[in-house]
């Protein structure tokens, strides 16, 4: 059986631990570049999704600004027909208002003559 000497084991010592760091070195590299790969693929797909989601938010916010216009019109259409018929039903209590004070000044006025 052959024997190695001291320089001998050293050498080998060195050249497994060189082995070694390169193999994890060579790792660790080929580990980060997928991985920033990945992320920047993950990154462009999130990206577009992102971009017709506000696309979509967009036309929503302008269907229900145009819903909202014509609610307003709606509600100042109905404000104008109850302020008409506010004004009717005040002009008719102010000719009842006259009709009752132009009946009662009848039978005040005889009574205060008798």
């Amino acid at each position: 059986m052959a024997y190695m000497s001291d320089v001998q084991t050293w050498a080998i010592i060195g050249v497994f631990t060189t082995i070694m760091l390169g193999g994890m070195t060579a790792m660790t590299t080929l580990i980060t570049r997928a991985t920033t790969s990945a992320i920047s693929g993950l990154e462009g797909r999130l990206g577009g999704r992102i971009d017709a989601l506000d696309a979509r938010i967009g036309s929503v916010e302008g269907s229900l600004g145009g819903r909202i216009d014509a609610l307003d019109a709606t509600v100042a259409g109905l404000r104008g027909e109850m302020n008409a018929r506010f004004d009717t039903v005040n002009q008719k209590i102010e000719h009842l208002d006259r009709d009752v004070t132009t009946l009662m000044r009848r039978p005040w006025d005889q009574h205060n003559e008798n």
